[in-house]
């Protein structure tokens, strides 16, 4: 049994993004407010969706203040926006933290209330302001989850938020908006993706649809992680990854994360590390945790991944997976949290309270070996050492 849900409409490819005002059409949309940030304003990106919009005779408004791992308090003005009255749709422009805005903006501004309100395990599935989203990482897969994941700055907390309300009605993958993002985030992005595709596949909530598209994403993302943090100008490889990451984030939206993501909010949370960095951080330790619980599932994602040959047993697969991880975390030079600047003492005195609320996220309870609060404390102190 699996209740697949995703966007209506998909432009996929190279230049897809001059398709916006068609989709905006086929809403019946006149006046969307876009969502981004101030990296795509920098880019030129928020100057070219604009200027496609305006020859279409669609006007538009921004509000460009998202910022990295979102808070409640940096969407209030932009629901505010949409409480106005004034917009139709809501455009999102950039990784995985202004689509996510984007998203609980959409929801919110048109329902009210706070984002603590709609965390899990509320299933919010009403339909907010119809959100196009329009990624330039690749990256969450946001642009196809039923997830949106805001920061309770008042706790510390990153809250979860769960939904086909959260599911944009629209998403653009055009791989030429990825080709300049820097190496850091390129390895960071993929990782995350990687990690989706990974997940989702090992979960206690896989099921053959969701798995069907994780090995997918998998085949596309294995073999092109390290071209593109090497050569971001390489555009087989970046249009290989933006799909790839697509396809991850339909795989873990209709099965689960496990525990390497419901670990890695708390740290993103407390320690402000990149979603998709926390995510390398832990991935290593947490695969080494669970893969005597999901052997062969572990082995079938290395041999996905092209990490293992197809005729490797699945202890030799399993083992290559683990020195894989590791090898890319060294080669793409992922921090430990000592490197990332976070303060000993402190990390020490919230590793309860971090693996607490990995577990409150429901996310561990997906993992294919569950740990008790003991054991991810555990990993967290390991993965300091």
């Amino acid at each position: 049994m699996s209740s697949v849900v995703l966007p209506r409409i998909m432009e996929i490819g190279g230049g897809t993004i001059i398709n916006l005002p068609k989709i905006l059409q086929s809403i019946r949309s006149k006046k969307p407010l876009i969502v981004t940030d101030k990296m795509m304003v920098q880019l030129g990106y928020l100057d070219k969706l604009q200027s496609i919009l305006q020859e279409a005779g669609i006007e538009s408004d921004v509000y460009a203040d998202t910022i990295p791992e979102p808070t409640s308090a940096s969407i209030q003005a932009g629901i505010e926006k949409v409480k106005s009255g004034l917009f139709d749709a809501v455009i999102a422009l950039g990784g995985g933290s202004p689509i996510d805005s984007a998203k609980a903006i959409a929801v919110i501004g048109k329902f009210g209330g706070t984002i603590n309100e709609y965390r899990f395990p509320r299933q919010f599935n009403e339909q907010g302001l119809p959100v196009i989203a329009i990624p330039t990482t690749a990256g969450t897969g946001s642009e196809c989850t039923r997830f949106t994941i805001i920061t309770d700055e008042k706790t510390d907390e990153k809250l979860l938020c769960i939904g086909t309300g959260f599911m944009p009605v629209a998403a653009i993958i055009d791989y030429e908006l990825t080709i300049s993002v820097p190496a850091r985030t390129t390895a960071d992005t993929g990782i995350d993706a990687m990690t989706h595709a990974i997940e989702a596949y090992v979960s206690r909530k896989a099921n053959l649809y969701s798995d069907s598209q994780a090995i997918a994403a998998m085949k596309l993302i294995g073999p092109n992680l390290r071209k593109v943090y090497h050569n971001g100008n390489n555009k087989a490889a970046r249009e290989a990854m933006i799909l790839g990451s697509t396809l991850a984030g339909i795989a873990f939206s209709n099965s689960s994360v496990a525990l390497v993501h419901g670990m890695s909010r708390p740290i993103g949370a407390f320690f402000h590390v990149p979603h998709g960095l926390s995510n390398a951080m832990l991935l290593p330790a947490v695969t080494r945790f669970s893969l005597d619980a999901a052997k062969e599932r572990y082995a079938e994602c290395a041999r996905a991944l092209t990490f293992a040959k197809l005729t490797d047993s699945d202890d030799v697969a399993g083992e290559k997976l683990l020195t894989t991880l590791a090898d890319l975390n060294k080669e793409f030079s992922v921090p430990t949290p000592e490197q990332f600047g976070i303060n000993k003492t402190r990390f020490f005195e919230v590793v309860e309270i971090m693996a607490k609320q990995a577990e409150a996220s429901g996310s561990p309870g997906n993992n294919p070996r569950i740990p008790t609060i003991a054991e991810m404390v555990a990993i967290y102190k390991q993965m300091w050492n």
